[in-house]
């Protein structure tokens, strides 16, 4: 992984602008996301700030974590205003945990989701499926989830950039997993909705929720009102597409914030209808160059 070179990042002041102005334009929930967007140096100083708007514009500011740093954070997130989070956590197996992660211990991350429901924050974990790594610990899971009050979400493989691995042979259709996990819990639909891509069930036994992101098995485009600014100021208007809008050119060459408004504007009136998320196994190549760690997570 190259590290970009700290001139092309936004500074915390640019982003606060740059948010700001998307919240001036009617944007009403805002999610923190990363990489890992609590070790960023001072970071708690842009997410008060972000949390003084709410109730002034702003609705919500959540974030997406991957546990590690919770333990540290949890009680401030809850202060600032953040009322729940979701949490990255592919497996309850700590050896496959550290190989999926690469660095990761698994006890620091769960004294972190801990820590977060000490705190009064609401938990979602997500998970990735992975055929032939975790698809043996989804009713784990699902009841470890259920009995910390926690929802899960699980996340099809999407086809972004190149890896080592053949995607084809990762790609786990949640249709499956919603058909295995229904032999031992009682999935309900439910009317449950968060604006994102997730189509949730309720679980009987727990009192929780399940939701499925399915990029491949079933698109959630019409649903989807989100778009994605990275730290360098890059807006992509759709996770599956390459089209994106430079908004750091604009908002470094202007004072005053009516051209950026204007950039804006013009990236969102091309948010295009749906994304190109399909596997294509004679080729093996990925819908999108890019991987997810340049568009954030």
């Amino acid at each position: 992984m190259n590290f970009l070179p700290k001139a092309e990042l936004l500074t915390l002041e640019e982003l606060e602008r740059l948010v700001l102005a998307f919240v001036r334009l009617g944007v009403r929930k805002l999610r923190l996301t990363g990489g890992e967007p609590l070790v960023r140096r001072g970071v708690m100083a842009l997410v008060n700030r972000l949390g003084s708007q709410i109730g002034h514009g702003l609705d919500e500011l959540t974030l997406t974590t991957n546990g590690s740093q919770l333990t540290r954070f949890a009680d401030e997130l809850a202060a600032s205003g953040v009322k729940r989070i979701n949490v990255s956590l592919d497996t309850l197996d700590a050896d496959k945990f550290a190989a999926i992660t690469r660095w990761g211990r698994l006890p620091q991350v769960l004294d972190g989701v801990m820590a977060a429901k000490a705190a009064g924050l609401a938990v979602k974990i997500n998970a990735v499926a992975l055929k032939g790594v975790n698809e043996d610990e989804f009713d784990r899971m699902l009841g470890w989830c259920g009995a910390h009050g926690f929802d899960l979400c699980l996340i099809e493989t999407m086809p972004l950039g190149e890896i080592d691995a053949d995607r084809t042979d990762q790609y786990l259709p949640l249709s499956l997993v919603r058909e295995r996990l229904a032999r031992h819990w009682s999935l309900q639909a439910s009317d449950y909705v968060t604006g994102g891509p997730a189509r949730y069930y309720d679980v009987a036994e727990t009192g929780t929720r399940l939701g499925l992101i399915t990029p491949l098995t079933h698109n959630f485009c019409e649903g989807c009102n989100r778009v994605r600014l990275t730290c360098t100021g890059t807006l992509y208007m759709c996770l599956g597409q390459d089209d994106a809008a430079d908004l750091r050119t604009v908002l470094r060459a202007n004072s005053d914030d009516a051209a950026l408004e204007a950039a804006i504007h013009a990236a969102i009136a091309r948010k295009p209808k749906g994304h190109d998320f399909v596997i294509d196994r004679a080729g093996r190549k990925p819908a999108v160059a890019r991987h997810m760690s340049v568009t954030g997570g």
